[in-house]
């Protein structure tokens, strides 16, 4: 597990140098503009990496959502294993945390979202 989160912050510090060097062009004064059509506007070179890195951190919400509502998911039914006579009081505990792991994710979606079309 610690491979992949090493690994995904490496490709995220990757992707944002890239980005930077993009950005870095773009303000140069000894480069060339190109020049948008008539009512667009000018796309910078550095907004794919916008929408990579949006993808990749909704990838990664949906992961962390998934494997918490799993960990819920097992520990409910453990407990209910052992207990089934608890099965009613178990279920009602288990649905506030879950609903707010959901809702966590869906604000974390939007905000990625929110930030790759800025």
């Amino acid at each position: 597990m610690k491979h992949f989160i090493i690994l995904g912050l490496l490709l995220v510090a990757v992707f944002a140098f890239a980005a930077g060097e993009e950005v870095a062009a773009m303000t140069d004064s000894s480069t060339e503009h190109s020049v948008a059509p008539v009512g667009e506007a000018p796309v910078p070179a550095a907004m794919p990496f916008a929408f990579l890195g949006a993808a990749l951190g909704a990838g990664m919400i949906v992961i962390g959502a998934g494997l918490g509502i799993g960990k819920l998911a097992v520990a409910a039914a453990a407990g209910i294993a052992r207990q089934p006579e608890a099965a009613s009081s178990i279920t009602g505990a288990i649905n506030l945390p879950l609903f707010l792991l959901e809702g966590v994710a869906i604000i974390g979606l939007v905000v990625t979202l929110l930030i790759a079309i800025k």
